[in-house]
């Protein structure tokens, strides 16, 4: 329903519980909806499978008593490689219950990704996929992790190695375990270590767009920080919400901060009912299971929205009450093609791994193509200069939070040093620039070391590349500072070329007085090369540093 905004921002209270934990949620939500359907599943290969509340609390108690037979104690680092599948929630629930601390890690990692992660947390234990286990096996050696529990039937290993779990097993120590064989026999209520909204829940890497990953630590109360405003002010689920009306699909993966925002963080705290998918992204195939399954909220990337508008939509009938975007801003192409074929456009969120939702599209809000939104209630997020003074209408700054707003992280994992460059006086410094309009909407302009300041003018990448992909020609673009004499620097323009079209200088012509006429002109690019692909972390972002870096070796000063 929609929502009035100055009167949420004006009437929010924090009232954190000292004695939230995850696990306990998910205890009541058994107790309460009985069989309520937790999780719907779908296999790329036409399997189905559910588990209800009442399956994920007795499941994840199995495991949690399966955890503590093997050693694992309060405060102890578990890592998960795992794809999406009904039981990543009961393992991820069960081990928070051991009093273990979760470490996500994507497969879209290396073994290198993961040798780093086990060494900076010094995690003990590692639950993998079967199909995984390859990323897992070269770094046993040279990590502190003890034992392997693995997910799913055995595979067919490389020649010398063992058959099985089992054999694994027998062949190193006991190592190696089966998740099912582990939950055989174990009850299914788990009297574990207390826990409370301040014991540590996640360390979460962030993806790395210029350097290391970092170790973002995070408490229970994360999850119920998102419960009150993820909840309410974006994915529109509150106490008048009937969640037995309602279906949930977020899109993204195990690994990253935003399963923790939606699939974690939303749906399962409010005790709602999810779809979880495990194929990979094909536009028609997720439109058909959009209107198959009748999802009603749906939470996607902006490149997965863009490719929808390339589609026909109107050969679909959605059942779509609330349609979510995240990760980047979303350009105007998709929202138009999703508002003429659904009547609604999608909602667009910021946040960081380190935090909740900050700026938010809220349920009835008048969507501005570009927006993330106004400032999400109880976040205190405002845009200020380098003093920290809140900027003006139009000039670009960067984000900050106040460090009393409780749905921040809570520093990084044993890094002072990182915090220093973080957290300075009583506002968390999130590295993010925007700019906000008359009327409090805020516009995503680039990472701080993103912006370009050509002839004193500061331009964020964003607004370029969104001129830029709305062009027909170009289906990606990154926007960055190239060194120029006169200038200082003038804004350069990587462009993946949409199929069928070919670079050519009246083609780059044309390109930039097209980005004219949308920007201000001294913005547009007057550099502007093609691309086959742009780099990108192993979540998608654009890494902008590794093209600045390519400028200055071609036209910084030797």
């Amino acid at each position: 329903m929609p929502i009035d905004y100055n009167e949420a921002i004006e009437g929010f209270e924090w009232d954190t519980p000292d004695d939230y934990d995850l696990p306990s949620v998910i205890e009541s939500h058994a107790t309460e909806f009985g069989d309520r359907v937790a999780i719907r599943f779908l296999s790329a290969t036409g399997g189905r499978n559910e588990r209800t509340y009442v399956n994920l609390h007795e499941d994840a108690s199995r495991f949690a008593n399966a955890l503590a037979e093997l050693g694992i104690e309060k405060g102890d680092r578990v890592l998960h490689l795992l794809p999406r599948h009904p039981d990543v929630f009961s393992i991820q629930i069960g081990a928070l219950a051991a009093g273990a601390i979760l470490v996500p890690c994507s497969a879209m990692l290396t073994a290198e990704d993961i040798t780093f992660r086990a060494e900076d947390c010094e995690a003990t234990t590692i639950v993998c996929h079967d199909s995984l286990t390859e990323m897992v096996e070269p770094v046993l050696e040279d990590t502190p992790i003890e034992r392997v529990i693995v997910l799913g039937g055995a595979r067919r290993p490389p020649e010398n190695r063992p058959d099985s779990v089992t054999d694994r097993a027998d062949t190193d120590s006991g190592r190696w375990h089966s998740y099912s064989e582990l939950l055989a026999d174990q009850p299914t209520d788990f009297d574990g270590p207390p826990l409370d909204s301040e014991d540590y829940m996640t360390i979460n890497y962030t993806s790395g767009t210029t350097g290391q990953p970092k170790p973002v630590a995070h408490r229970h109360r994360w999850m119920y920080c998102f419960e009150q405003v993820n909840g309410p002010y974006w994915w529109g689920i509150d106490e008048e919400t009937d969640l037995d009306s309602e279906l949930l699909w977020a899109t993204t993966g195990t690994g990253w901060a935003k399963w923790f925002w939606s699939q974690v963080g939303v749906a399962l705290t409010t005790g709602a009912t999810q779809l979880i998918y495990d194929g990979e992204f094909e536009p028609e195939r997720f439109l058909t299971l959009l209107e198959q399954e009748e999802v009603t909220k749906l939470c996607a990337v902006p490149t997965q929205y863009r490719m929808f508008a390339q589609r026909d939509l109107s050969a679909y009938d959605l059942s779509l009450t609330d349609a979510l975007s995240a990760g980047e801003p979303l350009n105007r192409e998709p929202l138009e093609a999703m508002q003429e074929a659904f009547e609604l456009s999608p909602r667009d969120g910021y946040g960081q791994t380190e935090t909740i939702g900050l700026v938010l599209n809220y349920p009835g809000i008048d969507v501005q193509p570009g927006s993330m939104g106004r400032p999400a209630p109880g976040t205190g997020t405002r845009i200020v200069d380098d003093a920290g003074e809140e900027v003006d209408e139009g000039e670009i700054g960067e984000i900050v939070v106040p460090v009393e707003c409780p749905g921040l992280f809570d520093g990084y994992y044993e890094r002072p040093d990182l915090d220093e460059e973080t957290f300075s006086g009583d506002l968390y410094w999130t590295g993010d620039l925007a700019s906000r309009d008359e009327d409090g909407f805020y516009f995503f302009e680039g990472r701080a070391d993103d912006i370009i300041i050509s002839a004193g003018y500061r331009i964020g990448p964003f607004e370029v590349e969104d001129a830029l992909v709305d062009h027909e020609a170009v289906a990606e673009a990154a926007a960055v500072a190239s060194p120029q004499d006169e200038r200082g620097q003038v804004v350069k323009a990587y462009v993946v070329l949409a199929e069928g079209f070919e670079g050519s200088e009246e083609l780059t012509a044309e390109i930039q007085e097209y980005t004219k006429e949308r920007t201000a002109p001294y913005k547009y690019p007057r550099r502007i090369e093609y691309v086959a692909e742009l780099p990108k972390t192993s979540s998608g972002k654009i890494r902008r540093i590794e093209l600045r870096e390519q400028e200055e070796r071609q036209y910084g000063e030797d």
